[in-house]
């Protein structure tokens, strides 16, 4: 069986719904960030980075999202999560999911997290008062550039829709209206009417 580390509130989401809507037989593993169990000594022998998600498989551990994403849908392509046959088409939504990794939760890490670049207290300030804009601007170029409709893809759903669905989760604490993206809006509402999604918000927000 799989071992799924995660914590509430966390980007690991998007992993915790993939391995629902995949079938797959795992054991969520919640972490608590308040008590600071990501820097444990047990955990920080499953992922030395301190962070979640972790997925540990049969051949080890597996982190970051857009490779965990990647690995459950080639794992178990009869859940369609991805095209896995067209390399073009993976490429694509590799592609989506390195932004939103790289970029789009980096720019909203900067709201709380500061300490990663930078040690001045008003620097951290400076840090907090760009999120709206560098948030923001992710999520424009994605309403107006990449988010095809209905999907993040188009018509076929796959793995880049509950990422995009986990970061859009924050669109709010990070102060981007939703009212200004109505694409990524309509598009978290109807992920929010998904059971899988329902069941995974329900297993990591339950005390």
């Amino acid at each position: 069986m799989l071992k799924f580390f995660y914590a509430p509130n966390t980007c690991a989401l998007a992993s915790h719904i993939a391995l629902r809507q995949a079938g797959a037989d795992y054991e969520p593993v919640r972490l608590s960030f308040a008590d600071n169990q990501q820097r444990t000594p047990d955990y920080l022998a499953v992922n030395p980075k301190g962070r979640v998600p972790a997925l540990a498989t049969g051949k080890g551990i597996l982190t970051e999202t857009p490779a965990i994403l990647a690995w459950i849908a080639q794992t178990y392509p009869a859940a369609h999560l991805a095209p896995v046959d067209d390399p073009w088409a993976f490429a694509q939504v590799q592609s989506f999911n390195a932004y939103l990794c790289a970029t789009l939760h980096v720019a909203h890490a900067h709201r709380m997290r500061g300490y990663r670049w930078a040690s001045e207290e008003s620097s951290f300030e400076d840090m907090r008062r760009k999120v709206p804009q560098s948030v923001g601007d992710c999520f424009r170029l994605i309403e107006n550039e990449v988010l095809k409709g209905p999907w993040v893809m188009g018509e076929t759903y796959t793995i880049c829709d509950p990422y995009l669905f986990t970061l859009a989760q924050w669109l709010e604490l990070d102060g981007v209206s939703p009212d200004d993206l109505p694409k990524v809006a309509d598009h978290r509402r109807r992920m929010c009417e998904l059971s899988d999604v329902k069941t995974a918000i329900d297993i990591e927000t339950r005390k």
